[in-house]
């Protein structure tokens, strides 16, 4: 990633679609975007991600790329997930603003103008789209519901849906963040740790699906919070890891040590019974042991984090007098 991002003045938009197995919707979304770019005249490009589909989808690609210099194509050789599809785009993405959007004709690439005012106009990093209305069956919805409650809990960001594929980033915004894993349902809060706090959602429309199933399940869900809950430690200690296990570690110690000290002034001031013979001895011993662990644990983790090569990149937003 680079340090300082310049401002890039060559597109105003790059419209990011990861894809798996959407060969028939494919023709009418770029139809649908390619009116939409024309009525408004923007300078675009529509980068298709797909991830290891099974069906024709990247001859369909293959075939906009010929007939249209705006579309550019990727194609993973197997199936790697959004999140992987997403972070390649990113990288490929020249527009000042760029959009990221489902395939599978839920997303309006009608309100594609307006994310675009709302960052370069009102000055916003990201915008997520909330479909307040939704054509999702329950068993997506209720758990979509409550993973957006906690997210916005850990988080501290108030969007009313994390989850929305519909979302406008600034273009350092996607420059300065690493997605992987299950992470693009945590873009925001990626964004928010790497100093773009600026976010907010628009209430957006929502499609019914007129093609294929939803591939969302209950594996994606639950590995979901495990994602939330790696993006709020790394954003935290992910640098600094000491802060958490030692102080989690000295406050064991002090507690086991306490607890021994207790015992010995019972034995030697008040002359009570042996140390041994009560359980608490063996609950100081055994707070003192975890205490040096988890120490320990943060201390092999700062070694760790001395080896990692991003472990002095910083967001630099201007330089004055200084060639970069």
């Amino acid at each position: 990633m680079n340090l300082l991002i310049n401002k890039v003045d060559k597109l105003q938009l790059s419209i990011c679609i990861p894809l798996y197995n959407e060969s028939e919707s494919l023709p009418e979304l770029y139809s649908w975007i390619s009116k939409v770019m024309h009525k408004h005249l923007f300078s675009y490009e529509v980068i298709f991600v797909d991830d290891g589909s099974t069906d024709n989808s990247w001859e369909i690609i293959e075939q906009f790329a010929k007939e249209n210099k705006e579309v550019k194509g990727i194609k993973f050789r197997r199936n790697y997930g959004k999140s992987a599809a997403l972070f390649v785009a990113f990288k490929e993405a020249q527009g000042n603003v760029v959009i990221t959007m489902d395939a599978d004709l839920q997303d309006s690439p009608e309100e594609i103008p307006e994310l675009y005012r709302m960052i370069k106009k009102d000055g916003y990093h990201l915008v997520s789209g909330y479909k307040a209305k939704r054509y999702d069956p329950l068993s997506k919805t209720i758990p979509t519901k409550l993973f957006n409650f906690v997210t916005r809990m850990l988080s501290g960001i108030n969007l009313k849906d994390f989850n929305c594929g519909l979302k406008a980033y600034h273009y350092e915004v996607v420059k300065n963040i690493e997605v992987y894993g299950e992470m693009h349902r945590y873009i925001p809060v990626l964004s928010k740790s790497a100093g773009y706090p600026k976010i907010c959602d628009k209430v957006v429309q929502h499609q019914e699906r007129k093609y294929g199933v939803t591939k969302f399940g209950m594996e994606r869900f639950i590995n979901g919070f495990l994602d939330l809950l790696t993006v709020m430690f790394m954003s935290k200690f992910g640098k600094k890891p000491m802060h958490l296990f030692g102080l989690i570690g000295v406050g064991f110690f002090t507690a086991g040590f306490g607890i021994a000290a207790y015992l010995v002034f019972a034995k030697f001031i008040w002359l009570e019974y042996n140390m041994t013979d009560r359980p608490l001895f063996y609950l100081g011993i055994l707070c003192m042991i975890i205490g040096v662990q988890l120490f320990m644990t943060g201390f092999i983790a700062e070694l760790i984090s001395r080896l990692n090569s991003d472990r002095n990149h910083y967001v630099i937003q201007d330089r004055l007098n200084i060639d970069s």
